[in-house]
This record gives C-alpha cells, sequence and structure tokens, in this order.
C-alpha cells in the first residue's frame, strides 16, 4: 500500500518532488506552535494563579474564623 505515487525510492530523489503534505510551510508552521506554546503558557499561569488565590482565601478564612 502507498500513500504517495513513490513506487520506488532507487530513483533519483530530486526528481521526485515533495513527498509530505503542505510543503514549504514549515516555517508557518513552527511560528504557529510557538504561539500556541507561549499562549498555553501564559493560560496555565493565569489557571494555576487562581487556583492559588482560591486557596489562599479559603485558608485566610479558617484563620480569621469564618469558616
Amino acid at each position: 500500500m502507498s500513500t504517495t505515487p513513490v513506487e520506488s525510492w532507487a530513483v533519483e530523489l530530486t526528481e521526485l518532488g515533495a513527498v509530505y503534505p503542505f510543503v514549504g510551510s514549515e516555517g508557518l508552521m513552527v511560528v504557529l506552535a510557538f504561539v500556541f506554546w507561549i499562549g498555553w503558557h501564559i493560560w496555565q499561569i493565569r489557571a494555576e494563579k487562581r487556583v492559588e488565590e482560591e486557596i489562599l482565601e479559603k485558608l485566610r478564612q479558617q484563620k480569621s474564623g469564618g469558616g
């Protein structure tokens, strides 16, 4: 079973052309991955900070006798 038009790899590889999809868009994909990675970290920091604040508020209420 072949997913490309290549029947045999025993040929001149420069004559084959593209052997994977989206050739030429590697740079764009790297930039998108970097933006996603940084965005995920920002989201994660905010989410962890929110949970930490909730825990601290509960501890403050317990310390003051509020519950």
